[in-house]
């Protein structure tokens, strides 16, 4: 090993010693880029550190004039005016109108409710959160076991970060020079498959043990008609949106501007037949909260690129590529490896973050064990090419991803759905995710033993 080498990992292990003590990502990020480029100056005489300063006037303002990436501030509006037009109460509402006549259906409501806001929020923890706070109060009411009810809702919170648009699947197109349509057409049919085994698992679980939901809902006829139409527009928001992008309507950014105009037209016009909607005050605080998460992501990517660039000039990247490919392990086995690093870490960073910091390590070793960036699905190892490679690497990474947030022993979600039941014991929680978990498990071997399931859409629409 190098003497750069060694400065690279020893400014990684900085990194997440930093993260541990839970620094701010995106200045974690930050110090250690500046700081370990400045030891590289040190130790390297053709390692300049002034230049590399000089980048920082132009590289905040190419992160920020990105075109693709235009399209993040937007989708987190999307989520927080859906939050304030209280859209997630109706989802949930009327999917409990449909489903909460079967036993365990109010869990099986917050799944499906979960996968439909996580259309527009697209992020896992503040999925885990707003849904908690609608679905929790009902799964009490019902006396739901506070195993179940916490577990369910933990479990469905991770669907945000997979169910499309999402932001983490923008970031990581970018970061791989995927397309972002295609991402988004490939994160359907996984993203399905994780709805239907959560809502199943939930059946299962209410046959096997009744006493786990001793009553379904209780909605007159009166209640049920009404959840149902104000479903409808909710859905119609939703699906017009994934729907538009999955057959290529519009692209990513006009997209996320029809839904925050479709969504401030709804919120409005519910205040014009008496219903509680979208006020002025709601627009100021989503407009508010929209800034301050969109400015703590771009602050994240800002630090990732001056990260990137110490590991680059340290050779980190490509030494890593270099081993794996003289190992003489089975490539298999190593991609395996990447996954089990990448739940691990899921237990306590954030998935945008990880995948900023892990993803620019990983892909060039898997380009190398896939035969290098000219390999075909005749030549290469994994049976892609490389453009199909990205697709199903990226969605492989964001399902184990969202495994690691309801992994105990430290599950982010977990932690969330805790936070707004008190009185349920943590170890309850996390022994009401086991099953969800299980299931996770179940996914992604059929995702890497059956890649058509995240390629054929892109196929098809293709």
């Amino acid at each position: 090993m190098g003497e750069m080498e060694f400065i690279g990992i020893a400014g990684l292990a900085i990194l997440f010693f930093l993260l541990a003590l839970r620094m701010p990502v995106g200045l974690a990020m930050l110090l250690v880029g500046v700081g370990g480029t400045y030891a590289l100056s040190l130790a390297v005489p053709y390692v300049r550190f002034l230049p590399y300063l000089k980048q920082f006037k132009s590289l905040l303002w190419s992160n920020m004039a990105n075109y693709d990436l235009s399209v993040v501030p937007l989708f987190v509006l999307m989520g927080y005016l859906a939050s304030q037009a209280n859209l997630s109460r109706d989802l949930f509402r009327g999917m409990n109108a449909l489903m909460g006549r079967f036993r365990g259906g109010v869990a099986m409501s917050a799944i499906g409710a979960c996968a439909g806001f996580g259309a527009v929020c697209g992020s896992s923890l503040a999925t885990a959160s707003t849904m908690g706070r609608v679905a929790l109060p009902e799964l009490r009411r019902l006396n739901y076991s506070p195993r179940l009810a916490t577990g369910a809702l933990a479990a469905g919170g991770t669907l945000g970060i997979l169910i499309p648009p999402s932001v983490a699947l923008v970031i990581y197109a970018v970061i791989v020079e995927a397309s972002i349509i295609e991402m988004f057409r490939a994160a359907i049919i996984p993203g399905l498959i994780a709805v239907v085994f959560f809502i199943g698992v939930i059946a299962l679980l209410v046959r096997w043990k009744p006493d786990l939901a001793p009553a379904t809902s209780s909605m007159d006829k009166q209640e049920r008609r009404t959840a149902l139409l104000r479903l409808i527009p909710v859905l119609l928001i939703f699906g017009s949106i994934i729907f538009g992008l999955g057959i290529g309507l519009f692209t990513p950014t006009p997209a996320a501007g029809v839904g925050v105009f479709a969504i401030l037209a709804y919120g409005f016009a519910q205040r014009l037949w008496g219903d509680e909607g979208l006020n002025i005050l709601g627009v100021k605080t989503a407009l508010l909260e929209t800034a301050v998460t969109s400015g703590m992501i771009y602050f994240i990517l800002f630090g990732a690129e001056v990260l990137k660039g110490f590991f680059t000039r340290a050779g980190l990247p490509s030494a890593m590529a270099e081993w794996a490919g003289t190992s003489g392990m089975d490539p298999w086995l190593i991609l395996i490896a990447m996954l089990l690093i990448l739940v691990l870490l899921g237990c306590f960073m954030e998935s945008l973050a990880m995948i900023l910091v892990v993803v620019p390590f990983f892909w060039p070793v898997l380009i190398d064990l896939n035969g290098g960036d000219y390999a075909t699905a005749a030549t290469s190892t994994f049976g892609m090419g490389v453009d199909d490679l990205k697709i199903w690497f990226g969605i492989l990474a964001l399902i184990v991803v969202e495994l690691g947030l309801i992994t105990p022993p430290v599950g982010l979600n977990v932690f969330i759905i805790n936070a707004l039941a008190k009185d349920v014991p943590m170890s309850e929680t996390f022994r009401g995710v086991i099953p969800f978990v299980l299931i996770e498990l179940v996914r992604i071997g059929l995702i890497l033993a059956f890649p058509i399931l995240v390629l054929f859409m892109p196929t098809l629409l293709g």
